[in-house]
């Protein structure tokens, strides 16, 4: 039990294991149901006439030129909306507490008067928020890999992997964005406020990119366009993938001096 306690990584796991679990049961229950839909949706007589009636940047954002395939009918209902809003909220959730939370509560001075330092605190955190990012990702893969030949959406599993391969690194690249801002300011409503409001703006620009052709060579900036951009279903592992996690740990890194830096008081 004491090696559980000592060694943050493990800890933050086990602590976390029955909100992973319900996040997982969700998730397959929300690609089951959006997958259950496909047959009736594939059979619409009109589908061709309802897609076309979208204005051209509304097809392109959200993939609607390809909504009569599988692939296409997930990236329009799952991928390019729902699915990176669960795991922005689940990763900018998770990293806004996993200092800041702990700091507040008044358990982190305790926590540091053991042998555990500053540094590898915030690097034990950042690894076991990965880690639970990463394992709604392959619970995401194995439920479209699952569906995919119940409700005949053809979805090689490629794709799927390359689709939640964008999902884990969008809520890896805003989680420690939060973790880091948690850890610099100690406030975990601070590092919840600043990741949402850069998450915002980042799929505002992904968006306005689609529509306004001044923004258009500013797209490529936002996460959202390195996630989404190439479908993500569909679209393979791109090298824009690599963005995110390269901003991911510039985010941790800035932390570390200033976390070390810091005087943590119970309060």
């Amino acid at each position: 039990m004491r090696a559980v306690l000592t060694n943050v990584f493990t800890k933050t796991l086990r602590d976390q294991r029955r909100a992973l679990v319900g996040w997982s049961v969700g998730l397959v229950v929300l690609v089951l149901l959006e997958s259950a839909l496909w047959p009736t949706v594939r059979d619409m007589g009109n589908l061709a006439e309802f897609v076309a009636g979208y204005p051209e940047p509304m097809k392109e954002l959200f993939k609607l030129d390809q909504f009569g395939t599988g692939t296409g009918f997930l990236n329009g209902e799952l991928y390019s909306l729902m699915l990176p809003i669960l795991f922005l909220v689940y990763g900018i959730g998770r990293g806004a507490r996993s200092v800041a939370g702990e700091e507040e509560a008044g358990t982190l001075e305790v926590l540091l008067m053991t042998r555990v330092s500053p540094t590898s605190l915030v690097l034990h955190r950042a690894a076991a928020l990965a880690t639970g990012v990463v394992a709604l990702g392959v619970v995401l893969f194995l439920a479209v890999a699952v569906c995919s030949p119940l409700f005949d959406l053809d979805v090689p599993p490629g794709q799927a992997a390359a689709g939640s391969v964008a999902m884990v690194l969008l809520g890896l690249e805003f989680g420690w964005l939060a973790l880091a801002v948690g850890a610099v300011t100690g406030r975990h409503v601070v590092a919840n406020a600043v990741a949402s409001a850069a998450a915002v703006a980042a799929y505002v620009l992904y968006a306005a990119g689609g529509l306004v052709t001044e923004l258009k060579g500013w797209q490529g900036f936002s996460p959202f366009d390195q996630a989404l951009a190439a479908g993500p279903l569909g679209g393979g592992l791109t090298w824009a993938f690599l963005w995110m996690p390269a901003a991911a740990v510039v985010f941790v890194a800035a932390a570390l001096p200033v976390f070390e830096r810091r005087d943590i008081t119970i309060r």
